[in-house]
């Protein structure tokens, strides 16, 4: 009971994030900083999406990889299917396919650390997780090339100064990708204290159970 109960928090939490994300990547910051505009180079997305490599590594610590995909997958249906609901079709295509693959490489390499520094582990996998995740997203759901699946954001692809400082200029979404990207390792650092902080609570299972024996 305990066990079922645990998988299904994750589930749902896994849920929110992905569901809110789709939702906030759609509205730039706005205001200046450095009288750069911030709309320029990042959206809210990029702050509540790590949260889902948290959710991931904490179910890939306590149950084990299996268990782990489990989790993402079905947060990946669930969520895909509320992000037709508010999010334009593009988006949640973008969004399900970069999910999906950037959260399943994060329990591999996941797995293959886990017996390294107890750090290694969740902040290699989200990196590497989160880099694939950004170039999936991204591309698909603002780049011109896959226009074939949805309109394209005008916005988006507008041209401006790369990171609004250098005088080279790209597509705006470019921006927001380079931008997304810093702010998930930043926040993969940041995920590193609840991470450590719930260590000593969510220990692994024995390996009977992780396997769903």
């Amino acid at each position: 009971m305990l066990n079922a109960r645990s998988l299904l928090i994750y589930t749902l939490l896994m849920t929110l994030v992905v569901v809110a994300s789709n939702v906030l990547v759609q509205y730039p910051l706005p205001g200046t900083l450095f009288g750069v505009s911030l709309g320029d180079i990042l959206t809210f997305g990029a702050f509540s999406y790590p949260v889902a490599f948290l959710v991931t590594d904490l179910t890939n610590r306590q149950f084990g990889p299996r268990i782990a995909r489990r989790v993402v997958v079905a947060g990946f249906t669930v969520a895909v299917l509320f992000s037709f609901a508010v999010a334009t079709p593009r988006i949640a295509i973008a969004s399900g396919s970069a999910f999906l693959l950037g959260q399943l490489l994060d329990i591999s390499v996941f797995n293959k650390l886990r017996r390294q520094s107890w750090w290694q582990a969740p902040l290699i996998g989200s990196l590497i997780g989160s880099a694939l995740d950004t170039i999936i997203f991204f591309s698909v759901a603002f780049s011109p090339v896959f226009s074939a699946i949805g309109p394209n954001d005008a916005f988006a692809i507008e041209n401006a100064p790369i990171l609004g400082l250098f005088a080279a200029e790209a597509q705006r979404w470019v921006s927001w990708a380079i931008s997304d990207f810093g702010v998930k390792m930043l926040m993969g650092l940041v995920m590193l204290l609840p991470y450590g902080a719930l260590m000593s609570v969510l220990k692994p299972m024995p390996p009977a159970i992780k396997a769903g024996r």
